[in-house]
């Protein structure tokens, strides 16, 4: 039977055009070893159910080093820690993230050869293990909430000769001062806590997530303590941070009284209904301005849509493709806060969502867009 290497080198290929420096690291990185056993979604279940897998004795090396998230944690459950065939409901609180993001933002980090680098999130291990691989083990911190995730990684990391400094630490408590020229976070964060900026040196560099959008945000700091930067092309998303072993519970109560009863207000829709899954600089600027809004969809029998806008206040709105029609209730509108949003931003001429600038205060952190008339706090 071939060995892993093969099945590296193709995915060194296909994911490292844009950035060939990570190619070596790419190729010399074991993902099995990091990853031997993960959790998928359930075909047909909502909300998901996850089922475990390990790799395909037949073809072992193949889907772990294939460019895809791994989810390795459901809620509190591990999959380490269960049998094949298991079934675990809940949310994920960890994964393998599909390393072709990984290898975008650590080419966007560009550390050089003398940084200290930063790595918040240890999950697997996978991104410190590609830190350690180009800049040798000494310059990589890598820190992560959970305790078994910490330990873990690490001496599978030893396994292949990786032995960067792992950690269990609150990424957003205290860091030691300006000890990192870079810190690359694979959670998502909102605000961006104090204290990286403090941790940062001057010309450092921050790439990460905003909890609850899909926006990368890169931002260099200046010798005034005031990171700038801007928002990145394209989506990437990941889980945001925690102090719990689980997240909070999904919205269902809300949901329950949203799925099919006459709201509060009932009027008809203004315009199209927008998917809110395709449309995603849609949903990045209402989540923005409207942090935490749950929302749900489906596809009726006749192809058309429902829209599920939910929070944790009990206000709640629905939107019906088939009626045209829109349905709110509880002590916010949540539709017409929908609607400003895309109000504002067709008024802009929809501007492309990296053309955002983004500057990052000790006490406060915003984005605006390049005329300067939108603005949000982060």
């Amino acid at each position: 039977m071939a060995d892993w290497t093969e099945a590296a080198r193709k995915l060194a290929a296909e994911i490292t055009g844009a950035a060939p420096e990570w190619h070596d690291a790419v190729r010399a990185t074991p993902r099995h070893l990091l990853v031997p056993r993960w959790w998928e979604p359930v075909p047909d279940s909502y909300p998901f159910v996850w089922g475990l897998r390990a790799p395909d004795p037949e073809q072992p090396w193949e889907r772990v080093h294939g460019n895809e998230t791994l989810v390795t944690r459901v809620g509190e459950h591990h999959a380490d820690h269960a049998e094949v065939g298991a079934r675990q409901g809940g949310l994920p609180t960890s994964s393998s993230t599909l390393p072709g993001l990984i290898v975008d933002m650590l080419h966007l980090l560009d550390p050089q050869p003398a940084d200290r680098v930063l790595d918040v999130g240890t999950g697997s291990g996978y991104s410190a293990a590609l830190l350690a691989h180009r800049l040798g083990d000494d310059p990589v911190t890598s820190i992560d909430i959970d305790r078994y995730l910490v330990e873990a990684a690490g001496e599978r990391l030893a396994g292949f000769g990786r032995t960067p400094r792992i950690e269990v630490a609150d990424a957003t408590g205290s860091l030691p001062e300006g000890e990192y020229d870079r810190i690359v976070a694979t959670v998502s964060v909102r605000p961006i806590p104090s204290s990286w900026l403090e941790a940062l040196r001057p010309g450092g560099r921050i790439v990460t997530t905003i909890v609850g959008t899909s926006l990368l945000i890169s931002a260099d700091m200046g010798t005034d303590g005031v990171a700038r930067g801007r928002v990145q092309p394209g989506p990437a998303s990941f889980m945001r941070t925690r102090q719990a072993p689980d997240y909070p519970a999904r919205l269902d109560e809300v949901y329950t009284a949203a799925r099919d009863q006459d709201g509060e207000e009932v009027r008809s829709l203004t315009g199209p209904m927008p998917d809110l899954w395709s449309d995603w600089e849609l949903r990045c600027l209402f989540e923005l301005t409207t942090p935490d809004i749950e929302n749900r969809s489906a596809t009726c029998d006749d192809g058309t849509g429902i829209l599920w806008l939910l929070a944790s206040d009990g206000s709640w709105a629905r939107a019906e493709g088939a009626s045209g029609t829109v349905h709110q209730s509880g002590p916010r509108r949540l539709w017409d806060e929908l609607d400003d949003v895309q109000r504002t931003w067709e008024a802009a001429d929809r501007f492309p969502l990296h053309e955002l600038s983004v500057e990052l205060h000790p006490d406060r952190g915003s984005l605006a867009s390049p005329d300067g008339q939108w603005m949000v706090d982060l």
